[in-house]
């Protein structure tokens, strides 16, 4: 694969390759070149549009490796990808049991992939659970691949089954599907005979068995997981040699066993913008976005954070990059914020995150942020609640909070990211307006976005937007709390410039001049003043794109994490002659000026969110507008079709506009 000159693809700014540096070191990287893997089989092949597989196991059994393995070949291979990790909602579920199955859920295509995928095409269970909880997702006439010596009597027992379910009378209401009867424990075995290896490596090995077969029956090249292993085991050269032995076992067998007559390849639909391309995860996303915005702005980065699922790879993703930013893995959520602060008070792009829980005990400090009207950034990924709730599951759960869930009037900047790869972008963003209104940005992504991945095109410099800060240095006439008259932001001034003395805290301040103040009024005006600086930050939003038919009567509001799946129902029905539109929101507070007169253009609003209705309520108390809501809480993203029938549901109701 042939590479572009990287001349036309990295830039340097502060004296430091950032791009070329960081961006292109931390990860698998792809071309637009295109190449196929080899086919060493006389088989068949047929071509398809795009799969949607899932690998399915126990959480021991390494699926979430291989999803990503697989996911990183079909990316380097020129697919479009979007991912879908489901680990057990169960902390260390018995072993085998329907609560202790890890799934990894990729859709890979020629043309472009807004989602994981709905019903799935090809599923690889590794045990009876794994097998019995995801059949219900398989479409009819998909693909089966089971590891047949996983289906003994007590594996059965645990998931629930009182016969195998691949024989006798069950196997009866499988016919609909193509199911393949692998050996995948027997044949990991038999590669590793003459390897002095023990039982328990032998049978890790096997998921690398599972991947070698899709790989051949994908026609995947296998070159990504071999360089993956040699560097993974360079210090080991027995487990790399078993598994190498292991990964190509698994290709030779599909090469070779007769139940496999064909294999696919991927039919490609358009070419990709020129530039170099890698695979990446939202919260790998959301660090590389904060350095870069730093660089950018010319400032050192901070993160103080307090590790908490599903977030915490944030935190791994930037300490590993300690040259151009300062990490600090506080003993909890309130040390992690409030040395945020601290570094924002001296000069620093300071960022904390956080999740759930996380993020009400920041609650106060965000408070404190906003009355000390420092630039902070706040990334919460949401998971399923109330407390502890589900920390491995997603949802759509901080909306209400992160508006409104602080004590006395805190008006915050919200923003919500709409893909994994949106989430480097949505950094820049949160930086620029912090920096620019001096004032706390809240970003919202969530465990799907964060832990799912996409194919991301790595930007250049001259694409990286402009950021500056609000440095102040002049000592004449200098007042903390004198705010600018365009923005309402105060000058930054950082502790030991000569002259810039002063005080900074919780206390009500008086405008201007900064000291605390008790004065009934000036604490109206300076609430006031806050908000009003919040508000004009909608002066920053661009103008909403509406997607789909532009002369539809009903129109499918979203925001953040559903904006790939809505966009992927409403193309779906504008093709099916059904009259629909969206749009996807990002700008959570202050909303984009331009939002309730497209409202008003339609006969049917319906809101879709992953929780009870929280940007519903929003709406309708900001706008005073009947609208219609389609919620889903279980821990899952929605899926196209949960859309569309919604959207089915209210052609032809009578009903005047909205």
């Amino acid at each position: 694969m042939s590479a572009l000159p990287k001349s036309k693809i990295c830039g340097t700014f502060n004296s430091i390759a950032f791009i070329e540096h960081y961006l292109l070191q931390v990860g698998p990287l792809m071309t637009t070149n295109e190449t196929n893997g080899e086919v060493h089989s006389s088989k068949k092949v047929e071509e398809l549009d795009e799969v949607v597989i899932r690998f399915a196991g126990d959480s021991g059994d390494g699926m979430q490796l291989t999803g990503d393995q697989f996911t990183t070949a079909s990316a380097m291979m020129g697919d479009d990808v979007a991912t879908l990790p489901d680990y057990p909602a169960e902390i260390r579920a018995p072993a085998g049991t329907v609560f202790g199955v890890s799934g990894f859920q990729l859709r890979f295509g020629g043309g472009e992939v807004f989602t994981p995928g709905d019903q799935i095409d090809v599923l690889v269970a590794m045990n009876p659970a794994a097998f019995k909880t995801n059949l219900p997702s398989l479409k009819e006439g998909g693909i089966v691949i089971v590891n047949e010596d996983a289906f003994t009597p007590r594996n059965l027992e645990k998931a629930g089954y009182s016969s195998n379910p691949l024989e006798g009378e069950e196997a009866a209401g499988l016919e609909k599907y193509k199911i393949f009867r692998a050996n995948i424990t027997k044949l990991t075995q038999h590669a590793l005979l003459e390897q002095k290896l023990s039982s328990k490596q032998v049978d890790l090995c096997k998921n690398f068995l599972a991947l070698g077969l899709t790989y051949w029956l994908f026609n995947r090249s296998m070159d990504p997981t071999k360089n993956w292993l040699k560097k993974k085991f360079q210090a080991r050269p027995e487990l790399l040699e078993a598994n190498l032995n292991v990964l190509q076992a698994g290709w030779n067998f599909g090469s070779t066993a007769e139940m496999f007559t064909s294999s696919y390849s991927i039919r490609k639909h358009e070419r990709r913008k020129p530039g170099t391309y890698r695979y990446i995860t939202g919260n790998t996303a959301a660090a590389l976005g904060l350095m870069a915005a730093a660089k950018k702005a010319g400032l050192r980065l901070f993160l103080g954070s307090y590790p908490i699922t599903p977030a915490t790879d944030i935190l791994h993703e930037v300490v590993k990059h300690r040259d151009c930013a300062t990490v600090f893995q506080a003993e909890d959520e309130i040390a992690g914020i409030g040395s945020a602060i601290g570094a924002a008070f001296g000069g620093a792009l300071a960022a904390t995150t956080t999740s759930g829980p996380g993020l009400s005990l920041k609650s106060e400090f965000i408070g404190l942020a906003v009355i000390t009207e420092l630039p902070l950034i706040i990334v919460d990924v949401q998971r399923a609640g109330p407390s502890t709730g589900l920390p491995t599951k997603t949802e759509q759960s901080d909306l209400m909070q992160a508006i409104f869930g602080r004590h006395g009037e805190s008006p915050v900047v919200v923003l919500a990211a709409s893909s994994p790869r949106d989430c480097f972008d949505i950094m820049l963003e949160a930086a620029k307006i912090a920096l620019k209104y001096m004032t706390p940005v809240i970003v919202l992504t969530d465990g799907y976005l964060g832990n799912g991945a996409e194919v991301w095109r790595i930007p250049s410099e001259a694409e990286l937007p402009a950021i500056q800060h609000n440095r102040y240095t002049n000592p004449n006439g200098f007042q903390p709390y004198k705010h600018d008259p365009k923005t309402l932001a105060r000058p930054w001034a950082i502790p030991g410039t000569p002259g810039l003395e002063h005080r900074i805290g919780g206390l009500e301040k008086e405008d201007g001049i900064g000291s605390v103040s008790h004065n009934p009024f000036n604490h109206q005006k300076m609430c006031e003043l806050r908000a009003e600086k919040v508000a004009r930050v909608a002066r920053e939003i661009p103008p909403t794109t509406i997607y789909g038919n532009q002369n539809a009567e009903i129109l499918v509001v979203g925001w953040g994490s559903t904006a790939g799946v809505i966009k992927t129902a409403v193309k779906k029905l504008n093709n099916e002659g059904v009259p629909v539109a969206c749009v996807n929101l990002r700008h959570m507070n202050p909303l984009p000026p331009d939002l309730e007169s497209i409202l008003k253009k339609y006969s049917k609003v319906v809101v879709a969110e992953n929780n009870l209705g929280q940007l519903w309520y929003h709406l309708r108390a900001q706008y005073r507008l009947d609208l219609d809501k389609l919620t889903k809480i279980q821990g899952q993203p929605f899926r196209a079709d949960e859309i569309e029938e919604k959207v089915r549901s209210l052609i032809g109701k009578k009903g005047g506009k909205v």
